[in-house]
């Protein structure tokens, strides 16, 4: 390309500069091995979502079920309206000795799951507390943060406590089980898991 065709070309790019009496954004471009494709003024379609999100309006809700298999441990899994990708923590503890074991998952189309818990040799027969808690919003996903809104703002109902670390509002949920062949005598709800 000789002289004057830059300078022509160079011309036409300030004068197209200099035309503000368009309205129109002008369409940016990405270089792509050395040629100029035109991409759109507006933004991605991800790149807008996490700000557009719609906030969780209704009481968070969490039903949580177990069993026990042939190993004679258990499995923890459970229904929530929270957002697909919410972080949560499944907590098995142990009455009689307050052992525990704990697994981290997370939220996909309103169920979450988790286990087995206990050892290798099973769970003894004995009362056990299933507890899901969630994560802070400050480590959620930037899909969850957007929906629950800053430090849990948008979340309500029952379940909801304070962060144990001043880190805003969580969901605490739990259901105490009884393991073993024979129904034991008690007060409280709870819900008794035969070994298969």
């Amino acid at each position: 390309m000789g002289p004057p065709k830059i300078l022509v070309l160079m011309l036409s790019l300030l004068l197209s500069a200099c035309d503000g009496g368009s309205q129109d954004t002008p369409a940016q471009e990405t270089r792509v091995g050395g040629v100029a494709e035109p991409r759109s003024a507006s933004p991605s379609p991800g790149v807008d979502a996490v700000s557009e999100a719609d906030p969780l309006d209704e009481a968070v809700e969490v039903a949580l079920d177990a069993e026990v298999g042939a190993d004679r441990r258990m499995t923890v899994s459970g229904t929530t309206n929270l957002p697909d990708d919410t972080r949560v923590q499944v907590l098995v503890t142990r009455e009689a000795s307050g052992f525990r074991w704990q697994i981290r998952t997370q939220v996909a189309q309103g169920r979450f799951a988790a286990g087995p818990f206990g050892s290798g040799s099973g769970l003894p027969d004995g009362g056990y507390q299933v507890r899901v808690n969630m994560a802070p919003v400050d480590v959620q996903p930037d899909s969850v943060r957007a929906r629950l809104g800053e430090q849990g703002k948008h979340l309500s109902g029952p379940l909801v406590t304070q962060s144990e670390h001043g880190l805003g509002q969580v969901i605490s949920a739990s259901k105490r089980f009884l393991i073993g062949q024979e129904p034991r005598r008690t007060a409280d709800d709870v819900e008794v898991l035969e070994r298969p």
